[in-house]
Order: structure tokens, then sequence, then C-alpha cells
């Protein structure tokens, strides 16, 4: 084999090898680079409920605290979960408390979203993202799923379970963050 041959070979074992790399890189993104406390919170697009709907992004929050909220109407643990989220947002809101509840229900679920919207009293920003975008962005793994981002865009904590984020240690966090 002459030289240029073998460096032909060398060659494509390369390409192989980085084809094989991306490849396993792809299909396992999320478990390669899990995102949780201390990571860049990735940015986000989805839809207003108003009519007609307005695209929000985490942009549209930048330089403030946000408690981002992935729920659906069908989801029992939500809806015990959601009237302390509307508690602290009604107690920090006022101080720069951002809260972002985002819906994933299916498509053309607007008016049932509403309508849960309505019953439990939500006061805060509401998102609809049929698509799944932002639970593939954030990596959620059941429902209701929370992280609270910092004003420098870092998550600062995210929980994958139904918690009473009125209480005394989730104050504590948010005043904290709040005062940074």
């Amino acid at each position: 084999m002459t030289g240029r041959q073998q460096l032909g070979v060398v060659a494509i074992v390369l390409v192989a090898i980085a084809g094989i790399g991306f490849a396993i890189t792809r299909a396992l993104g999320t478990e390669l680079h899990p995102l949780g406390t201390g990571t860049r919170a990735p940015d986000f697009h989805a839809m207003t409920l108003d009519t007609p709907p307005k695209v929000k992004s985490l942009a549209d929050y930048k330089g403030q605290v946000v408690l981002i909220n992935v729920w659906a109407t069908w989801c029992q643990p939500c809806r015990v979960e959601m009237p302390s989220i509307e508690r602290l947002y009604r107690a920090y809101g006022p101080k720069g408390l951002r809260v972002v509840a985002v819906s994933i229900d299916d498509p053309g679920t607007t008016s049932a979203i509403q309508a849960f919207v309505h019953d439990m009293g939500m006061t805060f920003d509401v998102l609809h993202d049929s698509a799944g975008a932002i639970e593939h962005a954030y990596q959620v793994t059941g429902y209701p799923e929370t992280v609270i981002v910092g004003k420098d865009g870092i998550i600062r904590k995210k929980v994958a379970a139904a918690t009473d984020w009125d209480s005394e240690g989730n104050r504590r966090l948010i005043e904290r963050l709040l005062a940074e």
C-alpha cells in the first residue's frame, strides 16, 4: 500500500469516527448534557392565550427572576400545585418575580386552558406550547415540572413534582434571587 493509499484509509476512518461520534451525541444529547441547577436556561418560544396569540420567549423576561412551570389541564398534581404558585406570585410579583405557566396541552385546546386558568384564578403569564418544544429544551420528565431562573439566566432550582411553592424555603430562595 502506498503512502497516498494509507492516507486515504486514515481519512476514511477519521470521517467514520466523527460521524459515529456525532450520531451518538445527537442520540444521547440530554443524557450527555443534562439540564439542571447551575446551567444556562434555554430560550423558548410559546404562544399567549390572547386573540390573536402572541409569541413570548425567555428573552422577554431577561434580567428578571422567572419561575417556569410546565403543566397540563389534565394533570391532577398540577391542579393541586397551582394555588401555591399563585400565592407566591401575589407576594413577590410586585417585587419582580415573573411566573410563566406553560401548558403542554394538545393543539386546539385553548378554551380548556382558559377555563383552567379561570378556575385556578391564575393572574400570571400563561403560555401554550402544543408542539412540546419547551418540554424538550427543559428536559421535562413529568408534570408538573418547575424551573426557577435567576436574573443572570442561570437555573437555580428544578423540581419534577408538585410542590408547595409558597413554603418558607421557597420564599427565602425567591427573596435571595430578587436581591441579587
